[in-house]
């Protein structure tokens, strides 16, 4: 029975590059998927293309392509990434370049683009799915507007012989589910099938999560060479159980456990897991070691996919001005906390009206608040202080202030920092799936 052999490569956009390099060596892949998109990478995307309108595109592509093409290429490994970002096009464009400089020939190289739908929002009465307003009242305030789209347009590269398929912003388990139904010949409409190829997706999105990196917690979870972390791979048949693995000899562990922390992962319902694609369900999935650093997982299903696709909406929200500095030594924690309190009576001196103001006190409360209780007072501290305001002036005078605290009291102050930068807010909105129409771009080095 046919077996795919799929690897993740990296789980985020600033993610390592050696571990894929690992992968495409040691591997023995069939396809090497890079999942490096999230709400906010695109929206920075979407800005930086409004800068350069051959940028937007993921600024480590060329990097992580300059460090695997030739190897995947020699082995025979099909590259799949959402790297494209806000510029697919653009980024195939650079891998395109990229296999001319490393004097490969014979690539085809496709990108897939028609999630960017900033045009066709304004067409219809959407709403904001968190607020209830309408999408039309974002007006200019709106950066991106990106739709996950699912497996069907690399599909649709991969049938056509590409090496390389470069997305925008594909779902994550899609960038799996596509080479997976092409290989095992799984019809889009067999929910069953597809359900438990998004499954493998969901798992191997995050890279190293599932290899012991986020699963770390000395002296509860115990995880050995985490500073040499493999990234996974899966041995997909066309039936029966998928085996999730690493590379041997890679440090990091692959375990039930592992594995069962990532299956919960981002999971809202796992009795209806909403992709573009299918919704799956994973309540009747079963997980066994199988072996060192081996783990057969089986039992994911799905039912017809939704008729809608969500959208991420970017929108301008205003400023944000931030400054830090640190105290340290014998009351340490109550000259931060004067510190504070001259920098809310400056802003008031001033007549500035953030719209929002914090106070933190990395160590004690900045994550949890000051609800919760401390043994001891510690002996260093440092001071955030961070408002939001309407306008990027207000918020560099924010950001002054906390560093004027050098010599302006209270004593002993010394590190400071500060920043100042647009806020990009986060909705989303459901929109039709017809109304996405997605192009497929194929070309040959």
């Amino acid at each position: 029975m046919k077996t795919i052999r799929i690897g993740c490569g990296a789980g985020f956009s600033g993610d390592r590059i050696e571990p894929a390099v690992e992968l495409a060596q040691k591997g023995e892949l069939d396809y090497l998927v890079f999942e490096c998109l999230a709400e906010r990478t695109i929206a920075l995307a979407q800005q930086a293309r409004v800068r350069d309108p051959d940028g937007g595109y993921d600024p480590m592509l060329v990097a992580r392509i300059e460090a695997v093409l030739e190897e995947c290429r020699k082995r025979g490994t099909t590259i799949i990434s959402n790297m494209g970002a806000a510029n697919p096009n653009a980024a195939g464009d650079a891998v395109r370049s990229v296999a001319r400089r490393l004097g490969i020939s014979g690539i085809r190289v496709a990108t897939v683009t028609g999630d960017d739908v900033r045009g066709l929002i304004g067409t219809a009465d959407f709403v904001v799915m968190e607020t209830g307003a309408p999408v039309r009242e974002l007006g200019d305030r709106l950066v991106a507007a990106n739709a996950y789209i699912g497996a069907e347009p690399i599909l649709e590269a991969l049938s056509d012989g590409a090496d390389v398929v470069i997305t925008g912003r594909a779902a994550d388990p899609s960038l799996f589910v596509a080479p997976l139904a092409h290989e095992h010949g799984w019809g889009m409409d067999d929910w069953a099938a597809v359900g438990r190829a998004t499954l493998v997706g969901h798992l191997l999105e995050c890279a190293g999560q599932i290899t012991g990196g986020y699963f770390a917690d000395p002296g509860r979870k115990d995880v050995g060479g985490l500073d040499a972390l493999g990234f996974p791979l899966a041995e997909v048949p066309e039936r029966g159980p998928v085996v999730v693995t690493k590379v041997q000899g890679s440090g990091g562990a692959v375990t039930p456990a592992t594995c069962k922390e990532q299956l919960l992962y981002e999971i809202h319902d796992p009795a209806a897991y909403i992709t573009p694609d299918t919704v799956a369900d994973f309540t009747g999935v079963r997980i066994e070691q199988a072996g060192a650093n081996r783990v057969a997982i089986d039992g994911a299903t799905g039912r017809r996919r939704p008729d809608t696709l969500k959208v991420s909406l970017a929108c301008r929200d205003g400023f944000v001005g931030e400054g830090q500095i640190s105290y340290a030594g014998s009351g340490a924690v109550d000259r931060a906390r004067l510190a504070a309190e001259i920098v809310v009576q400056r802003l008031k001196r001033a007549r500035l009206r953030p719209v929002e103001v914090r106070c933190d006190l990395i160590g004690m409360n900045s994550l949890h608040g000051s609800g919760v209780g401390h043994s001891t007072r510690p002996y260093e501290v440092r001071l955030r202080v961070a408002a939001r305001t309407s306008s990027l002036a207000d918020a560099q005078a924010v950001a002054n202030e906390v560093e004027s605290l050098y010599t302006n009291g209270p004593a002993g102050g010394g590190g400071a920092t500060r920043s100042a930068r647009e806020i990009l807010s986060l909705v989303s909105t459901l929109i039709p799936r017809e109304l996405v129409q997605c192009r497929v771009r194929a070309e040959v080095v």
